[in-house]
């Protein structure tokens, strides 16, 4: 989907999961699209177990909400190299 000038966040963790709502939203709004990628590791161990991530837990309960839209939600690790 791109990138969007997104506010800067308080740690890159952060950012990458504002991209994410931002994507999830757009989607939902524009795509019948149901697969994400990141090259975020860290990104996918949050959504994977957000218990375990406490300092992130309002972002990830949005982020919750939202892939709970989808009949069959998967986000996929994709190395920048």
């Amino acid at each position: 989907m791109g990138t969007q000038n997104l506010r800067r966040r308080e740690t890159a963790l952060h950012s990458e999961l504002e991209a994410l709502r931002w994507a999830i939203e757009s989607i939902l709004q524009h795509s019948t699209c149901q697969r994400f990628g990141t090259e975020c590791k860290d990104l996918i161990a949050m959504i994977t177990d957000p218990q375990a991530w406490s300092n992130f837990s309002t972002e990830l309960e949005v982020i919750q909400i939202l892939y709970m839209c989808f009949s069959d939600f998967k986000i996929s690790y994709f190395p920048r190299a």
